[in-house]
């Protein structure tokens, strides 16, 4: 049994040209819903088919489908249809009416042409299965308005307004409404301004925070360029005045232990101060290339003592304290 008339009516759901190689194809276009005005009739919205036997070169659609669907090759797949099409045209030239199934019928004219009749009864529209065509009976609105303005003139109608019944709960809760509402309101502006207060004083600390990292700053420096010697004559009252703070400026070893870099001096020698409290012999090594005054927890003669020291320093006292060499 040749299904290949199954084969292009499954087609029809999806496409809008299924072409029978060698005989024709089937075109569908979409018709929207309509009503039939004669016999009240609601049409839902369906595909129309109609024939064009002018395309019947192969485009390959029927042919992979019929392959795809019963495991079969290409070839065997063509072979099928044209055997399918010398069926229809040996029929239609003894003169009989073909009947594909749930797509339509064809037959021969008494000029010789073929025509084709569509089967109505089947809807390829996707879109509208389930819909059926069904006939509403005609509204007359004319005889029933005939009927109340007889009654009217016998009987008048009156209406009496609806007494609505007092709810007066409903006025009071209206009113805890309201009063909730502004209490709401007050109290989350109350939790937004102490919000802002904490935001604002935690980021006065911060900012606090910061000044004071700025300016305990530690650069590592893991190449630092070697220290220039300046000679600077200084007056005797500030000779005076350095000596009384007991902060030594010239450093003769050769190995420095930083413990930071101070843009203001008497920030460096606040930290000096604190050192000197805690035991180191704490001093200033000079201003290094980024204009910063350098402090040394210590200075040492040789590598391995200022190591020793350096290691100690920052598992003790400051992780980001480096070693200096000056030449």
């Amino acid at each position: 049994m040749n299904t290949t008339a199954n084969y292009i009516g499954e087609l029809l759901y999806r496409y809008e040209c299924v072409i029978l190689p060698g005989f024709g194809a089937f075109l569908t276009r979409r018709q929207s819903a309509t009503i039939q005005e004669g016999t009240n009739t609601f049409y839902p919205p369906q595909k129309l088919i109609s024939f064009n036997s002018q395309l019947q070169n192969n485009d390959g659609l029927l042919a992979n489908y019929i392959a795809s669907a019963e495991k079969i090759s290409y070839t065997d797949a063509v072979a099928k249809i044209q055997r399918y099409v010398l069926s229809l045209q040996e029929k239609m030239a003894q003169g009989q009416r073909i009947e594909l199934s749930k797509i339509g019928t064809f037959y021969t004219s008494v000029e010789n042409t073929l025509q084709f009749e569509p089967l109505q009864e089947v809807n390829y529209l996707t879109e509208a299965f389930g819909l059926q065509s069904f006939a509403s009976p005609a509204i007359t609105r004319e005889v029933y308005k005939e009927e109340v303005e007889a009654i009217e003139e016998v009987t008048p109608l009156t209406f009496t307004p609806e007494k609505r019944r007092e709810r007066p709960y409903l006025q009071y809760a209206a009113a805890v409404a309201v009063i909730l509402g502004v209490g709401g309101f007050f109290g989350l502006k109350q939790v937004s301004d102490t919000n802002i207060s904490y935001n604002n004083k935690e980021w006065q600390k911060a900012n606090q925070e910061i000044e004071n990292r700025i300016q305990e700053a530690t650069f590592e420096i893991s190449n630092p360029l070697p220290a220039v010697n300046l000679s600077i004559v200084k007056d005797k009252a500030n000779t005076e005045s350095e000596s009384d703070s007991n902060i030594s400026t010239t450093v003769s070893k050769k190995f420095h232990v930083v413990a930071g870099a101070f843009r203001v001096l008497s920030n460096a020698n606040q930290k000096i101060q604190k050192l000197k409290k805690q035991g180191f012999e704490a001093h200033l090594i000079g201003v290094n290339k980024y204009g910063l005054h350098q402090v040394a927890y210590e200075s040492y003669e040789n590598r391995p003592e200022a190591l020793q020291a350096l290691t100690k320093i920052k598992e003790q006292e400051n992780s980001s304290a480096w070693l200096l060499i000056k030449e």
